[in-house]
């Protein structure tokens, strides 16, 4: 079984800085592509920015330039960090995981970490 656990949270002012961790553990043989996704309170969840095994990065329109997301393979972690910050990055940020594992491919969430970004 494999679980994924965010850190890094919270309340921010506008125009400040956050960085989400999340951390992949179980039985994992391989991780393929890792990545944050968002929740606002009465929209969908929608993709933040993904990276491949290979360092390959993608990112939504309305955070590049603000948000970089990296992953240390040897730890099985992802990372995003996030700087100038506005009101409407507020959202629940969900880490996803594709992995290779003793069952098979599976595609896992992390149970979310808020980020609040307020005056």
């Amino acid at each position: 079984q494999v679980q994924v656990v965010e850190s890094g949270g919270g309340l921010v002012q506008p125009g400040g800085s956050l960085r989400l961790s999340c951390t992949a553990s179980g039985t994992i043989f391989s991780i393929n592509n890792m990545g944050w996704y968002r929740q606002a309170p009465g929209k969908q969840r929608e993709l933040v920015a993904t990276i491949t095994n290979t360092g390959r990065t993608n990112y939504a329109d309305s955070v590049k330039g603000r948000f970089t997301i990296s992953r240390d393979n040897a730890k099985n972690t992802v990372s995003l960090q996030m700087i100038s910050l506005k009101p409407e990055d507020t959202a629940v940020y969900y880490c996803n995981t594709r992995a290779n594992s003793l069952t098979g491919r599976v595609e896992v969430w992390g149970q979310g970490t808020l980020v609040t970004v307020s005056s």
